[in-house]
């Protein structure tokens, strides 16, 4: 069967993976109100389209923080990607370059840092969860550095792991022939297996709860890496970050995996970009699986979107290949959507392209 979309990747991910992994991919927290929210809330958004304007030629590059890319799809740290497929993460660097755009490498990544940047050529990004031993923090940014990574996303929203409870029936744990690459050599590498998801457990026994602002301020004195916060769902955080001295915001509910019954990430979004007032660029995580998708995030202000279950979904079905056909799939699409839109480039995608369900009704003005 012919891949026409993105979301056909799942459904063949699902044979594929073993169901332990699958449902580690798939699920989201509690309820998965939120998982399912993601979604729908982009069908509340509906397209204002110009027409009878020249759209011949479309530029889609965008620059982020300065790297210029060739769309703005980039792909979102996933943990773990050696159980999708036995390339993992070098699979999804080598797509990501070749697409000309930017991949987020997993603390929790099955690669290390040093093989991902061996891969070649390619924008990568490092989100990073805090631990407790602040030297372990320490030496993985300057590894990351020293391996050529070009910012730090660090994830603010998992001070505890959110309720899975896929995870807790399967008793989630990573499978004995992998390891987390990057703490491999500091004992922190292995998950144990235990009565409820061996990933809760670990992250109870390692990541730091007592996480703040004041530690935002702390990784600028480790690192002179631009700082994205990823997690942001408010104005009032948003106002927090960028006091705090973050280069950037990732609008992200952790793909709906944390805390439940908070809006999809297409609803909050608009809320951080007014707070933000243009002083850093903001990026949405979260539901993105068409092009249209990615014109209505950044219609709403978004400076560019990430991809998450799409890239392990596809990595699952077709490796490397399907990485790069699910980049090429949306790229072709927002083109199109860009196209039938009227908009010939980036900065030409505004407000006025979209009406969403909670705006006011529009005075039309009269010519």
């Amino acid at each position: 069967m012919e891949i026409t979309n993105v979301t056909e990747y799942e459904a063949i991910a699902k044979k594929k993976l073993p169901k332990m992994v699958y449902d580690y991919y798939a699920s989201g927290a509690e309820d998965q109100w939120t998982l399912k929210e993601n979604r729908n809330a982009f069908s509340r958004i509906l397209f204002r389209p110009r027409i009878l304007i020249d759209v011949s030629k479309i530029d889609m590059t965008t620059t982020v923080l300065g790297f210029k890319i060739s769309m703005p799809i980039m792909i979102a740290p996933t943990a773990m990607q050696k159980m999708a497929h036995p390339e993992g993460e070098y699979a999804t660097a080598r797509a990501a370059s070749a697409a000309g755009t930017i991949m987020t490498l997993s603390s929790w990544a099955t690669s290390s840092v040093e093989e991902v940047a061996s891969t070649g050529p390619g924008i990568h990004f490092f989100q990073l969860y805090v631990y407790k031993d602040r030297n372990v923090v320490a030496q993985l940014v300057r590894r990351a550095e020293r391996a050529g990574f070009k910012a730090i996303a660090l994830t603010v929203d998992t001070p505890r792991l959110g309720r899975r409870e896929a995870d807790i029936k399967n008793r989630f744990t990573l499978p004995p022939f992998l390891t987390l690459k990057n703490f491999e050599g500091l004992n922190l590498g292995k998950m144990d297996k235990t009565d409820d998801s061996g990933l809760a457990s670990y992250v109870a026994g390692q990541i730091d709860r007592s996480l703040s602002w004041k530690d935002v301020k702390w990784l600028q004195t480790i690192t002179s890496l631009p700082i994205l916060v990823k997690g942001v769902l408010t104005a009032e955080d948003a106002r927090l970050a960028i006091q705090a001295g973050a280069a950037g915001i990732i609008v992200s509910n952790h793909g709906a995996r944390q805390l439940d019954y908070v809006p999809a990430t297409i609803m909050a979004l608009e809320e951080v970009v007014k707070a933000a007032q243009g002083r850093v660029p903001v990026f949405l995580d979260g539901g993105v699986r068409r092009g249209t998708d990615v014109f209505k995030a950044l219609a709403l202000g978004a400076s560019g979107i990430f991809i998450g279950r799409p890239v392990v979904f596809s990595l699952a079905a077709e490796g490397e290949a399907g990485v790069r056909k699910v980049l090429q799939m949306l790229r072709d699409e927002f083109e199109l959507t860009m196209a039938l839109s009227g908009c010939r480039s980036l900065k030409e995608i505004t407000r006025n392209h979209i009406v969403a369900d909670w705006d006011e009704p529009r005075v039309v003005p009269r010519l």
